[in-house]
């Protein structure tokens, strides 16, 4: 089993930075995806972005400027690095794991990103 830990969200005002982290603990072998998604009020989860354990990045095409993702795989620990933050930004960032080998799908408990205009 494997859990998910989110940190780093908060109340920011528009314009600013935020980083957010995520560490996983047990046991996660083999090809693996780790990435962050966001759910803002009354709006269905969607992606924000995904790494996996060789390195390919994938965002969503309207938040790659703007968005980094990067993780560690030694710590288990994937990060997201959000710039020049808008209101639209607020939204509950949760963070993944997908694993190929056994298939298998985590989410973390997420954590409140809120911009203040």
């Amino acid at each position: 089993q494997v859990q998910l830990v989110e940190s780093g969200g908060g109340l920011v005002q528009a314009g600013g930075s935020l980083e957010l982290s995520c560490a996983a603990s047990g046991r996660i072998s083999g090809a693996n995806v780790m990435g962050w998604y966001r759910q803002a009020p009354g709006k269905q989860r969607e992606l924000v972005a995904d790494m996996t354990n060789g390195g390919r990045t994938n965002y969503a095409d309207d938040l790659k400027d703007r968005f980094t993702i990067s993780r560690d795989n030694a710590k288990k620990m994937v990060f997201l690095q959000i710039h020049s933050l808008i209101p639209e930004d607020t939204a509950v960032y949760y963070c993944n794991v997908r694993t190929y080998g056994p298939q298998s799908n985590y989410w973390g408990q997420g954590t409140q990103v809120t911009v203040s205009s």
